[in-house]
Parts: structure tokens; sequence; C-alpha cells
């Protein structure tokens, strides 16, 4: 996948990268897509710092701005969620993040969100749908995108799972961690998400820094690679 002319890239017909590192700016952890006939909507929003492109990028894959109808946040930090109160001004689309997250978010916890990591405070915004328990389904067009909770890089990490051309594509922002005080991590709970992930036996993985991972062996070895104990892949 060439990321090299910051222009979105083609994952499935129906998903889209839009943002990060090579396509955005060097602070936005991936910005993901997600169009299913017109319903559209986001995965994560970046630090905020060029909407422009990011507007651009979302444009060139035939998306209206109007069709986007909302942000799905993994998790609270500012690489993921900076952008989002600027995108919802702009979109007015619903907000969703689990109901543990929603607090740092939306009275602007600059420790937990890791803003002061970037130098940068958040702007607080509110969440519409706050995901409570361990899954909840959301309906976009006719299609689901499931909402499952996946603690321990932070306490309301969610991961969203959802099919497109016959594959269960997996969106975990940060399978890889770290792992911080700062941040209300916790080691065991996230060595159980990462099991969990791994059950889950998804197609495509559409990770928050590391890229995209296709096939279920990579997917497979690439979370693999962080859970203590397992024999790591060749």
């Amino acid at each position: 996948m060439d990321r090299s002319q910051g222009k979105a890239v083609k994952i499935t017909k129906e998903i889209f990268q839009v943002g990060g590192i090579q396509l955005t700016s060097s602070e936005d952890a991936a910005i993901y897509l997600i169009n299913f006939d017109g319903h559209a909507a986001l995965v994560d929003a970046g630090c905020g710092n060029a909407q422009d492109k990011l507007i651009a990028n979302i444009r060139s894959c035939g998306i209206n701005l109007e069709e986007i109808e909302c942000i799905l946040i993994t998790h609270c930090h500012y690489d993921h969620t900076g952008g989002v109160k600027a995108l919802h001004d702009l979109l007015k689309c619903q907000i969703v993040a689990h109901e543990w997250e929603a607090p740092f978010l939306e009275e602007g916890d600059n420790v937990v969100t890791a803003a002061t990591w970037y130098g940068a405070k958040i702007q607080p915004f509110g969440v519409d749908l706050k995901i409570s328990g361990g899954q909840a389904e959301i309906n976009l067009g006719n299609r689901i995108i499931k909402a499952i909770h996946a603690p321990g890089h932070s306490p309301g990490s969610i991961v969203y799972l959802t099919e497109s051309e016959g594959m269960k594509v997996l969106f975990a922002q940060d399978v890889h961690g770290p792992i911080h005080p700062d941040l209300r991590s916790n080691e065991e709970d996230y060595q159980r998400s990462l099991k969990l992930m791994l059950a889950l036996e998804a197609d495509i993985l559409c990770e928050g820094h590391y890229g995209v991972y296709q096939g279920k062996k990579k997917v497979a070895d690439f979370i693999k690679k962080f859970i203590v104990g397992i024999k790591r892949p060749l």
C-alpha cells in the first residue's frame, strides 16, 4: 500500500485509510474511513493539525462530508482524538466512545489523553453514544459494526469489527500498547484483550501506528508479538 503521495489508501472497496503519518500529519495515528453504500464513518481523528488534508483524502474516496454519520473513537489518546472537536463542528456527526473514556474527553484531561506528551491541550467535546459493557452493535446503513471493549492500553479502549468483501476487518488501533501509568493502563487487562483480538480471527487488521495487515496469519502473527508467554512467530 503506497502512502508516499499523501493520498487515501484503499484497503477494500468500502474501507480506506485517510489519515496517518504520511497521509496527514506526523503526529497522527491512523484514521480510517468506512463507506457502506453512502453511509460513512471515521475511525479516530488524529491530532487535528492537518484537517484540510484529511478532508481532501475523504473526498478523494468519493464521500460527501454530509454522508459521515459518526466518528468511532478507539480510545481517548490525543493522537487519535485531538482532531475530534474540530471535525465534529464541521461534520455535525455522532461521536462514539466507551463510557470509561468519555470523562477524559469531556473534561479535557491532558494527562490521561497524553496531550501533554505532544505539548498540546485537548479540546473537550461531548460523547453522544457511550458504549457500556463488553460489546455493542452500531448500525451504519444496513450493516453492523461491533464495538468490543478491549481495555489495557487505556481503561475504555474499544476495537471495532465489521465485514467487507466477505472478510472480517478489525480496527484495533494500539495493539502494541504502550502500558503507562499516566494512561491508566493495566497490563493484565492488556494481555486479556490481546488474546480476545487473536480469537476474533480477523482477515484484515487496521492498526494505529504499524499499518494494515492482510491475511489471517499476518494478523495473528502481529498480535502474538505482544502476548507474554506465547511463542513468537518466525
